[in-house]
């Protein structure tokens, strides 16, 4: 189907969804333009790509494509404020907010006035303490010459429309195990101070939406794209050391591994997934079980370690779906 069938298409009903929910109470932020933002939106996402390159329109279903923008337009954020981006996993398209449009729909609950974050570096004078049970931050001194070292945690503080301060404080160690959950990790290592901030207001966030008494379908929106970061069913991946040592000693046994090889001579067992390829004739002594193995062409000898395996790639994380990638200048926070 031509792109600007589907775009009009989807677009279409995700306009008419909206004018639906209007008339049943829902509200968009003053000077708001859903058609511009739409606009703005499939801007974006035809140049969103899955992990693969593949372009978002040719991956993702039409019905998370509306989803996406559904949720953008009911929690009215725009790409083009840098608010929100969208992201490919596996064949689905899903919204997330950036830094910026967390601050912006937090905003829109009735009893929020304002909400910012900021980041604790080693060094910083920063003391917390209680008031009627509930954290503060009683001391918080930035220093410039602190800036490039180490991240020791970050706070979110929320101002509600009554004046009261509610304070989020995480640890440096509280922040990574939020980021070994998310489905994106290279971000957090590449901007580290603005994806703690991020981090800590998303979690200063929660409570707010689950006590809001604003429309249940912005705060499931809000609630929804939250968790759209997150993989809560993820599996133990640390590679385990003696399984690759095993596989560099047979594959690659001229390379350095964890334990010295032994001096005599094991028998050497040929894998059962290559006894069936066609393997090189040699003379390797002390084992004349493989003196005879099967005859090949000269013109067919190749590395035998290039026909056996592609190398493992153990930094991968295995059961994640493939997630689209971002330029560094171009990710929004």
């Amino acid at each position: 189907m031509n792109e600007i069938i589907i775009q009009k298409d989807i677009t279409d009903q995700v306009s008419n969804r909206i004018k639906g929910l209007e008339e049943e109470g829902l509200k968009l932020p003053v000077n708001y333009n859903a058609a511009n933002a739409l606009k703005s939106a499939w801007f974006a996402i035809q140049k969103a790509q899955d992990r693969n390159r593949k372009p978002a329109l040719e991956v993702a279903t039409k019905e998370s494509i509306a989803n996406a923008l559904l949720d953008m337009v009911v929690q009215g954020l725009s790409p083009a404020k840098t608010q929100c981006y969208f992201v490919v996993f596996g064949k689905e398209l899903q919204l997330q907010r950036s830094y910026f449009g967390t601050q912006a729909v937090l905003k829109r609950l009735n009893n929020v006035k304002d909400i910012w974050a900021e980041v604790v570096h080693k060094d910083d004078v920063f003391k917390i303490g209680s008031n009627q049970g509930r954290t503060i931050v009683k001391e918080f001194e930035p220093d410039f010459a602190n800036q490039d070292k180490d991240i020791v945690g970050a706070f979110a503080v929320i101002e509600k429309t009554d004046g009261e301060r509610v304070y989020t404080v995480m640890t440096k160690k509280e922040i990574n195990q939020s980021w070994s959950k998310a489905k994106t990790k290279n971000v957090q290592n590449d901007f580290p101070q603005e994806m703690a901030k991020r981090t800590v207001i998303n979690r200063a966030a929660k409570s707010f939406i689950n006590t809001s008494d604003d429309s249940d379908l912005l705060t499931e929106s809000i609630k929804r794209t939250t968790e759209n970061e997150f993989d809560n069913d993820r599996k133990d991946v640390t590679p385990q050391t003696e399984k690759v040592a095993t596989l560099e000693q047979k594959f690659f046994s001229n390379k350095k591994i964890t334990e010295p090889i032994q001096k005599e001579p094991d028998p050497i067992v040929i894998p059962d997934d290559i006894q069936n390829e066609v393997t090189r004739v040699a003379d390797v002594p002390a084992h004349p079980e493989i003196e005879q193995a099967h005859l090949i062409e000269n013109e067919d000898i190749n590395p035998i370690q290039e026909e056996l395996i592609d190398i493992p790639d153990f930094g991968r994380e295995e059961g994640v779906e493939d997630v689209s990638e971002f330029e560094d200048d171009e990710y929004p926070f």
